[in-house]
Protein backbone atom coordinates (compact mmCIF):
# COMPACT_ATOMS: atom_id res chain seq x y z
CA UNK A 1 0.00 0.00 0.00
CA UNK A 2 1.91 2.89 -1.34
CA UNK A 3 -0.98 5.82 -0.43
CA UNK A 4 -4.01 6.29 1.58
CA UNK A 5 -6.46 8.97 -0.28
CA UNK A 6 -3.42 10.30 -1.92
CA UNK A 7 -0.93 10.41 0.90
CA UNK A 8 2.22 8.76 1.23
CA UNK A 9 0.74 5.55 4.07
CA UNK A 10 4.19 5.39 5.43
CA UNK A 11 4.07 8.85 7.84
CA UNK A 12 0.23 7.94 8.33
CA UNK A 13 1.45 4.42 9.34
CA UNK A 14 4.19 5.45 11.54
CA UNK A 15 1.95 7.56 14.21
CA UNK A 16 0.21 4.51 14.66
CA UNK A 17 2.98 2.54 15.11
CA UNK A 18 5.16 4.97 17.00
CA UNK A 19 2.63 4.69 19.50
CA UNK A 20 1.76 1.22 20.38
CA UNK A 21 5.76 -0.13 20.04
CA UNK A 22 6.26 1.61 23.13
CA UNK A 23 3.02 1.78 25.26
CA UNK A 24 3.57 -2.35 24.62
CA UNK A 25 6.98 -1.78 26.04
CA UNK A 26 5.44 0.08 28.78
CA UNK A 27 2.82 -2.28 29.34
CA UNK A 28 5.25 -5.00 28.99
CA UNK A 29 7.38 -3.34 31.90
CA UNK A 30 4.41 -2.58 34.35
CA UNK A 31 3.20 -5.76 33.96
CA UNK A 32 6.75 -7.44 35.05
CA UNK A 33 7.66 -5.28 38.03
CA UNK A 34 3.86 -4.48 39.48
CA UNK A 35 1.99 -7.30 40.12
CA UNK A 36 -1.49 -5.20 40.73
CA UNK A 37 -1.12 -3.35 37.32
CA UNK A 38 -0.31 -7.12 36.06
CA UNK A 39 -3.94 -8.05 37.16
CA UNK A 40 -5.65 -4.74 35.41
CA UNK A 41 -3.48 -4.78 32.40
CA UNK A 42 -4.42 -8.44 31.66
CA UNK A 43 -4.94 -9.28 28.24
CA UNK A 44 -4.24 -5.45 27.35
CA UNK A 45 -0.25 -5.95 26.55
CA UNK A 46 -0.69 -8.74 24.54
CA UNK A 47 -3.12 -6.97 22.04
CA UNK A 48 -1.18 -3.90 21.76
CA UNK A 49 2.33 -5.87 21.07
CA UNK A 50 -0.15 -7.11 18.43
CA UNK A 51 -0.81 -3.93 16.82
CA UNK A 52 2.79 -3.57 17.18
CA UNK A 53 4.25 -6.27 15.43
CA UNK A 54 1.40 -5.90 12.87
CA UNK A 55 2.04 -2.07 12.41
CA UNK A 56 6.37 -2.89 11.65
CA UNK A 57 6.44 -4.53 8.70
CA UNK A 58 3.14 -2.17 7.30
CA UNK A 59 5.08 0.76 7.93
CA UNK A 60 8.43 -0.19 6.53
CA UNK A 61 7.26 -1.38 3.29
CA UNK A 62 4.73 1.64 3.34
CA UNK A 63 8.21 3.65 3.75
CA UNK A 64 10.08 1.43 1.30
CA UNK A 65 7.59 2.47 -1.38
CA UNK A 66 7.72 6.18 0.06
CA UNK A 67 11.93 5.65 -0.33
CA UNK A 68 11.79 5.40 -4.05
CA UNK A 69 9.62 8.40 -4.33
CA UNK A 70 11.98 10.37 -2.98
CA UNK A 71 15.94 11.36 -4.05
CA UNK A 72 17.96 9.17 -2.01
CA UNK A 73 20.19 10.78 0.56
CA UNK A 74 22.72 9.29 3.62
CA UNK A 75 19.88 10.73 6.39
CA UNK A 76 17.52 8.25 4.48
CA UNK A 77 19.43 5.31 4.47
CA UNK A 78 20.13 5.52 7.83
CA UNK A 79 16.41 5.93 8.45
CA UNK A 80 15.61 2.88 5.83
CA UNK A 81 18.27 0.45 7.73
CA UNK A 82 17.39 1.34 11.06
CA UNK A 83 13.31 0.72 10.01
CA UNK A 84 14.44 -2.00 8.83
CA UNK A 85 15.79 -3.58 12.30
CA UNK A 86 12.89 -2.29 14.15
CA UNK A 87 10.71 -6.40 13.45
CA UNK A 88 13.95 -7.30 14.98
CA UNK A 89 13.16 -6.10 18.56
CA UNK A 90 9.01 -6.03 18.19
CA UNK A 91 8.77 -9.28 17.22
CA UNK A 92 10.35 -10.84 20.41
CA UNK A 93 9.06 -8.46 22.54
CA UNK A 94 5.42 -9.45 21.19
CA UNK A 95 6.12 -13.24 21.63
CA UNK A 96 7.87 -12.85 25.59
CA UNK A 97 4.92 -10.10 26.61
CA UNK A 98 2.32 -13.51 25.55
CA UNK A 99 4.46 -15.86 27.30
CA UNK A 100 4.97 -13.80 30.55
CA UNK A 101 0.49 -13.12 30.44
CA UNK A 102 0.11 -16.69 29.63
CA UNK A 103 2.23 -18.07 32.59
CA UNK A 104 0.54 -15.52 34.74
CA UNK A 105 -3.07 -16.15 33.83
CA UNK A 106 -4.94 -18.40 36.34
CA UNK A 107 -7.45 -19.36 33.47
CA UNK A 108 -4.34 -20.51 31.17
CA UNK A 109 -2.45 -22.34 33.75
CA UNK A 110 -5.48 -23.92 34.98
CA UNK A 111 -6.19 -25.04 31.66
CA UNK A 112 -2.84 -26.29 31.17
CA UNK A 113 -1.82 -27.86 34.69
CA UNK A 114 -5.25 -30.20 33.89
CA UNK A 115 -3.83 -31.57 30.95
CA UNK A 116 -0.43 -31.69 31.74
CA UNK A 117 1.97 -31.64 34.96
CA UNK A 118 4.31 -28.55 35.51
CA UNK A 119 6.51 -28.38 38.54
CA UNK A 120 5.23 -24.80 40.25
CA UNK A 121 9.52 -24.55 40.70
CA UNK A 122 9.20 -24.49 36.13
CA UNK A 123 6.19 -22.22 35.79
CA UNK A 124 7.82 -19.94 38.35
CA UNK A 125 11.52 -20.36 36.80
CA UNK A 126 9.60 -19.63 32.99
CA UNK A 127 7.79 -16.72 34.74
CA UNK A 128 11.17 -15.02 35.83
CA UNK A 129 13.15 -15.51 32.58
CA UNK A 130 10.06 -14.23 30.49
CA UNK A 131 9.72 -11.60 32.84
CA UNK A 132 13.40 -10.74 32.41
CA UNK A 133 13.18 -10.87 28.51
CA UNK A 134 10.15 -8.43 28.00
CA UNK A 135 12.11 -5.68 29.81
CA UNK A 136 14.94 -5.96 27.74
CA UNK A 137 13.35 -6.54 24.67
CA UNK A 138 11.36 -3.02 25.91
CA UNK A 139 14.10 -1.22 26.58
CA UNK A 140 15.95 -1.81 23.08
CA UNK A 141 12.41 -1.31 21.62
CA UNK A 142 11.95 1.99 23.14
CA UNK A 143 15.65 3.13 22.23
CA UNK A 144 15.07 1.44 18.74
CA UNK A 145 12.03 3.76 18.40
CA UNK A 146 13.74 6.87 19.42
CA UNK A 147 16.70 5.86 16.77
CA UNK A 148 14.50 5.10 14.20
CA UNK A 149 12.14 8.58 14.58
CA UNK A 150 15.29 10.42 14.59
CA UNK A 151 16.88 9.12 12.16
CA UNK A 152 13.35 9.52 9.95
CA UNK A 153 13.52 13.23 11.25
CA UNK A 154 16.75 13.84 9.67
CA UNK A 155 15.72 12.44 6.62
CA UNK A 156 13.19 14.95 5.78
CA UNK A 157 14.62 17.89 7.18
CA UNK A 158 18.40 17.50 6.73
CA UNK A 159 17.57 15.35 3.38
Amino acid sequence: MDTINGIPAHPLFVHLTVVAIPLAAILGILAVVWPAARRKIGIIAPIVGLVAVIMTPLTTSAGESLEKKVGPNQYLADHTELGDKMIIVVAPLFVFIVVFWALNNDWIMGKVASKVSIPARAVTMSSVAAAVIVVGFAIAAIVMVYLVGESGARSVWLG
